[in-house]
């Protein structure tokens, strides 16, 4: 099968389409949250930069280091791959992900590359890289590659919103969330837009935030 590549709103739509004829339940899904959207980035150094930079900190404080960085002059990969960790530091970074940055921008990846590349092939090449788990290299899929049937299984607000919207007794666990999941292609990386967007619809609902 051809890789579908999501570029536009229109893929959005095309993939949101089949999910309610194949679904009933994310017909339903679809009149809550309205059309979704398309979170597509460009991808290279800069799209894994700031997943690095986001781990484990809200997103204010992502982006008050990514505008530290910006500043200094330490945003490019030649720049990173050049910089004493003292500078780094000095823009708000941990000693841990000023070592996933290093590492990174040393890294050599061929950005270009791996756009030709199977999923499966892109998840091995970046997981290799420390910093860089599973559900990082499948948002990179996903948001950056635009890859129409990526699904990250592992992500707790999919499995909340799959157990509200299916009215499953619990989350499901990665491996069967996996496996329901095949039901959904060849736009599983629709579904998770659904899905994200319905958790936050539901949690509105509810008063969280």
């Amino acid at each position: 099968m051809t890789q579908v590549i999501i570029e536009a709103d229109t893929d959005i739509a095309r993939g949101a389409a089949f999910l309610a004829t194949a679904e009933p339940r994310f017909a339903l899904a679809l009149r809550a949250t309205g059309p979704l959207p398309l979170r597509r980035r460009a991808d290279g150094f800069a799209a894994l930069r700031d997943a690095i930079i986001g781990q484990q900190v809200s997103v204010a404080s992502a982006r008050a280091i990514s505008a530290r960085m910006q500043a200094a002059g330490l945003a490019e990969e030649a720049a990173v791959a050049a910089a004493s960790d003292e500078a780094l530091r000095g823009c708000g970074l941990s000693r841990q992900k000023i070592r996933y940055l290093s590492g990174l921008a040393r890294a050599g990846l061929d950005y270009p590359g791996l756009r030709q590349m199977p999923d499966a092939d892109v998840i091995t090449h970046l997981t290799a890289l420390p910093g860089i788990g599973r559900w990082t290299a499948e948002m990179y899929l996903m948001f950056a590659l635009g890859r129409a049937d990526v699904f990250a299984a592992d992500d707790l607000a999919l499995a909340e919103a799959a157990r509200l919207l299916f009215e499953l007794p619990d989350r499901p666990r990665p491996k069967p969330f996996t496996e329901m999941a095949q039901a959904w292609s060849p736009w599983r990386a629709v579904a998770a837009r659904l899905l994200w967007a319905y958790y936050a619809k539901a949690k509105s609902r509810e008063g969280v935030i």
